[in-house]
């Protein structure tokens, strides 16, 4: 995993100590040859060599790093998928072909698969969402559709002003008035305006219905609180009632998938198929952002030449070579986490 620091072009505050800044020139002179995978210091002011440089975690661009443990936990997901799926596939096919196997083993490759994908989203780190669609830094989101709100019921009939409730008693109630003759358009960003104080977007499918959605996270609540009051014409009048929020189907199913016979073996199959093709059509897109976060991290960094790390690691030799306790504690200091592999490895590149 890569950490990015963020771009900044202010000094350090006064005050340091000498242990820290030794610790600053070090790992900047390690730096400047560092393979992929390592830290890579970056501070866009580009300091001559005696500039002290800035350190510290706080100091870090948590997004950009956010995104790239995202991109990087949904691959390793995605991965894992593929690879079961693929033994899926396979072992589907074997025995389709009349190839003998060990009468448990297709069961357990099938709850396998089952248990990964129940784990979906923690091991993607809630980039993933149910339709593999990859989002990040924004968290994914869950899709579903209110019965009785579709336009068809909303285009006709009198006015009518709905009150919505999101989150249960104490919640604020959101109003939409839906007036005769409204395009969808209006009607969907009447709903979308009402309701993004409480997480909801709203907008239509492929197909022009009315969608709803909010994140994963929040959805359980979403579902299980959403309550709808209107003026007796679409929904009933005077008291909140609850409405059925139905989520929208996952891309992949495997709970559903049997293999007790050559029929469900085969329907089994086809489904596999389906699931892998669209785990690697995800796997395409979680890539793709991956490159371009890389691809940030690459403009955020500056090129440091080699006459600048010498001035560096000369810097650093200086304060090495001197005596004393406040040396020595610099010295301790500057070389934590610096293994003789790590050296040698970096001076193998020259």
């Amino acid at each position: 995993m890569q950490i990015v620091p963020l771009n900044s072009s202010s000094s350090m505050a006064t005050g340091k100590t000498r242990s820290a800044s030794l610790a600053d020139d070090l790992s900047i002179a390690l730096a400047g040859d560092a393979g992929e995978g390592q830290t890579r210091a970056v501070d866009t002011s580009k300091p001559g060599p005696a500039s002290t440089l800035r350190g510290g975690l706080s100091h870090w661009d948590q997004g950009l790093n956010g995104e790239l443990a995202n991109a990087q936990q949904a691959l390793e997901f995605l991965d894992q998928s593929a690879s079961q799926l693929q033994s899926l596939k396979t072992e589907l096919s074997a025995r389709l072909a009349g190839h003998q196997a060990r009468d448990n083993q297709l069961d357990a490759k099938l709850r396998q698969f089952s248990a990964t994908w129940d784990q979906r989203q923690a091991q993607s780190g809630g980039s993933l969402s149910s339709q593999l669609a990859y989002s990040s830094p924004a968290p994914a989101t869950q899709r579903f559709s209110i019965r009785g709100l579709n336009l068809k019921t909303l285009q006709s009939g009198a006015r009518e002003t709905l009150s919505i409730s999101v989150g249960g008693a104490g919640q604020s109630l959101r109003s939409v008035t839906i007036d005769p003759g409204l395009s969808a358009d209006e009607i969907v960003r009447r709903f979308d305006q009402a309701l993004a104080p409480a997480n909801i977007r709203v907008g239509t499918d492929d197909a022009g219905a009315l969608i709803f959605s909010t994140t994963e996270t929040a959805w359980a609540s979403v579902r299980d609180t959403l309550s709808i009051k209107g003026d007796g014409i679409r929904f009933p009048t005077g008291q909140l009632s609850r409405v059925k929020a139905d989520a929208e189907p996952a891309a992949i199913q495997p709970a559903g998938w049997q293999a007790s016979d050559v029929e469900t073996m085969r329907q089994t199959l086809q489904q596999v198929v389906q699931a892998l093709n669209r785990v690697m059509h995800a796997r395409e897109a979680v890539s793709r952002a991956l490159a371009l976060a890389n691809h940030r991290v690459d403009q955020a960094a500056p090129g440091y030449d080699a006459a600048t790390l010498a001035s560096l690691a000369e810097n650093f030799a200086g304060k090495a070579g001197q005596s004393g306790y406040p040396s020595l504690s610099s010295m301790t200091a500057a070389l934590l986490g610096v293994s003789r592999d790590r050296v040698l490895s970096l001076l193998s590149l020259r």
